[in-house]
């Protein structure tokens, strides 16, 4: 029988690097008065939990101003800021957090980190606040309140307009990406616009606000989804999997769902077959441990209620991969129904199949799922995508795809190429572009193919006439005939040995069989170059005379070629390639069109 009762909030903090995250995260979870104080925070495994009375100290005088009495029994906030809440898998389409928070430094505005952050949550359909943070770094600030809103006010008017400025451009940015936004104060409809909380993670200005904002939407509009029937066996996401004095592999899980105690037999998600075990042992954190010291000490539980974070020690732990689902089977479950069903969660993300496309690899499935949702956004074929560092397989795959030159590309998220692959790769030249930034992937990825791109074009109009037009240089003939040898001034256009030549009735007279600039031999020659040329079948006095202007005879197919690389001619080749073009339609009007 369901029990439902409101579970926390789960509430991850992305954003650019340096712009704060950690901080805002360290002040969140340092906010308490006395080590005695009631509701103070707590620390789980992978996350911190702000429980409903330390949200009311905070942001007491707001919340009764506002009238807002919360039902929420407080927030838990995931500890590794960044991907942390994307690097996981909880269910179709949906990220383990409920809400982010997006840290902008207030005086240097969007970067790509930011913007990776925004799309990755805008795929996942996951609402967001963003804090406008270092308020306290604008030039003439001082604190003068807690309260952001009070401390604005009484700063000069100078930096009031500073602040608005900054603001705005955050508005500016923000609407280019599909998002209404406003000052937190200023919203008319939080459902359609994005809030805008100044704050200064560093003197604690605007957190009050920040966490009256997060409480009140959560409250108010997610009620539906904070649910959670504890009567039912745990749902979970796998954090990290690491390895413990003692216990061996263990998984630090988020629980978002129902409970889980010693001895329950779960299912956790993998690439082949979900692995089935049973849990030997649940751990905390002793009081005030800090989680991201690896000193930390823990004690045992008996079982553990969402949404809360937990080490989780059990048998077969070797294999997992950070961010698959762990779920409990329950009494009234079907192991093999849950099997089966977190496999298809699973292959809804691996893609291994299709016969076109690039090759993606990542370090966990939620950070895959998060690039092939970017990628797809940007109609990037994928060809295939898996967790792992990127093998010599994979450069085998990615060398067979002969159809799309394009296509012959592998992009790693956190991943690198393995020792053993790394010849192959010297050797073979694949492309591959690793990062530990999605968004720096992606924007790698489209510069490399614009520049594959141009290099396969100019590799295209390296082998057609280009044309161009020379003049012969008085006093400068060498030789008469046999070949004849003269000296010439390129005025426009690209000139290559081989290449026929006509005088300016369009009547082809000659070919240029060789090119010499001083002592050296050259197969192409410039607008500006001066140099001497062997022409065949001709005679210096009678088909040719010095100060005769020729041009090279394009054929009708180059030329129709050429019109689709105009973009890669200059200005003086555009030109000669006209005259070429009137010079031929004096006898076929319809010649190259």
């Amino acid at each position: 029988m369901a029990q439902e009762t409101l579970r926390q909030p789960i509430v991850t903090i992305m954003g650019h690097v340096d712009h704060g995250k950690t901080s805002l995260l360290d002040t969140i979870r340092h906010t308490t008065v006395t080590e005695r104080e009631a509701g103070k925070i707590t620390q789980a495994i992978g996350a911190s939990i702000v429980p409903l009375q330390t949200i009311n100290r905070i942001c007491g005088k707001l919340l009764k101003k506002l009238g807002l009495d919360l039902t929420i029994p407080g927030l838990l906030f995931i500890d590794t800021p960044g991907h942390a809440a994307f690097s996981t898998l909880r269910k179709r389409g949906g990220s383990l957090a409920d809400i982010a928070i997006v840290v902008v430094d207030i005086k240097e505005g969007f970067k790509p980190q930011t913007l990776e952050a925004i799309e990755i949550l805008k795929s996942s359909k996951t609402p967001f606040i963003l804090a406008a943070n270092k308020v306290d770094l604008l030039p003439g600030w001082k604190k003068q309140s807690e309260s952001i809103l009070e401390s604005i006010n009484k700063q000069n008017p100078e930096l009031v307009k500073v602040i608005e400025t900054r603001l705005y451009e955050i508005v500016g940015k923000l609407h280019e990406m599909g998002y209404e936004s406003e000052r937190f104060d200023r919203i008319e409809n939080y459902t359609k616009q994005i809030a805008i909380v100044p704050i200064s993670a560093k003197t604690s200005e605007g957190l009050q606000e920040l966490l009256m904002v997060l409480s009140g939407l959560t409250q108010r509009y997610m009620v539906d989804k904070l649910k959670c029937d504890v009567a039912k066996g745990a749902r979970g996401s796998v954090l990290e999997v690491k390895e413990e004095p003692g216990l061996g592999k263990t998984a630090d899980v988020i629980i978002y769902d129902g409970y889980i105690k010693v001895n329950d037999t779960i299912v956790i998600g993998d690439l082949n077959e979900p692995i089935v075990t049973r849990v030997r042992a649940l751990l905390e954190p002793t009081p005030l441990s800090e989680m991201m010291d690896k000193k930390s000490k823990f004690k045992g539980v008996k079982q553990i209620c969402a949404a809360n974070g937990v080490k989780i020690a059990a048998p077969e732990m070797d294999n997992v991969i950070a961010g698959m689902p762990i779920w409990v089977v329950g009494k009234d479950d079907n192991l093999e129904e849950l099997k089966k069903q977190i496999q298809e969660i699973i292959q809804e993300v691996i893609i291994e199949t299709e016969k076109e496309g690039i090759i993606i690899k990542a370090d966990a499935i939620g950070s895959l799922e998060a690039m092939i949702s970017l990628l797809k956004d940007k109609k990037i074929p994928i060809r295939k995508a898996k967790v792992g560092n990127i093998s010599k397989k994979d450069l085998i795959d990615a060398e067979s795809n002969e159809k799309d030159p394009f296509s012959r590309v592998i992009l790693g998220f956190n991943v690198e190429v393995m020792q053993d692959a790394q010849p192959y790769q010297e050797e073979s030249k694949i492309k591959v572009i690793t990062s530990q930034i999605i968004y720096k992937i992606i924007d790698d990825y489209e510069k490399w193919r614009e520049e594959e791109r141009k290099r396969i074009e100019l590799e295209g109009l390296d082998k057609l006439d280009r044309g161009a037009k020379f003049q012969i240089l008085p006093n400068h003939t060498f030789r008469q005939s046999g070949p004849a040898i003269v000296g010439v001034d390129v005025s426009a256009g690209f000139l290559k040995s081989g290449s026929q030549l006509m005088k300016a009735d369009g009547v082809v007279i000659t070919r240029l069989k060789s090119m010499k600039s001083g002592e050296d031999n050259v197969s192409e020659a410039k607008a500006g170059d001066q140099l001497a040329v062997a022409l065949d079948g001709v005679t210096v006095g009678r088909q040719i005379h010095e100060r005769d202007v020729l041009y090279v005879a394009i054929s009708e197919e180059h030329f129709r070629k050429l019109k689709e690389f105009k973009d890669y001619l200059s200005k003086g080749e555009k030109i000669v390639l006209k005259e070429i073009a009137e010079i031929m339609r004096k006898n076929n009007p319809v010649w190259g069109v």
